[in-house]
């Protein structure tokens, strides 16, 4: 008897761990559908990608260094916005740390709704390209 319910409890216990990590599995791809990566590449004084048109919705900003020969940084502001003035910038659109020569970074989720944007580096003066939500 008591071995017919150590059995019936690691088969409970098996379905329910299978279960969660389904579910958990499922849940990851929905999350990694919705959001989707723009890559942008800076070279010496310049973005490689000078205008951009997106989709309303939810982006990671990923910065490649192409051999600047210093840090760079990502920002984006509304258009219209002083860009001077950090509290216009979309914080979450900010690489989670400056990117070192010849590699990349990410920002964190950042929401766009329809509108048009701005983006520039600071560290690698660049001028101010345009990104376009529809």
């Amino acid at each position: 008897m008591k071995k017919i319910v150590s059995i019936v409890v690691m088969v409970l216990a098996f379905t329910l761990t299978t279960n969660a990590q389904d579910k958990m599995m499922k849940s990851d791809k929905m999350a990694s559908k919705t959001v989707k990566t723009v890559s942008l590449e800076q070279t010496k004084g310049a973005f490689t990608q000078q205008e951009l048109t997106l989709k309303e919705g939810s982006y990671v900003f990923e910065i490649f260094n192409n051999n600047v020969g210093h840090q760079v940084g990502f920002v984006l502001v509304p258009k219209g916005k002083d860009a001077s003035k950090t509290e216009n910038h979309i914080s979450t659109a900010y690489v989670t740390k400056a990117v070192d020569n010849n590699a990349k970074e990410t920002s964190n989720v950042t929401v766009l709704e329809k509108g048009e944007y701005v983006y520039f580096c600071p560290l690698n003066p660049t001028p101010q390209y345009t990104l376009i939500v529809k």
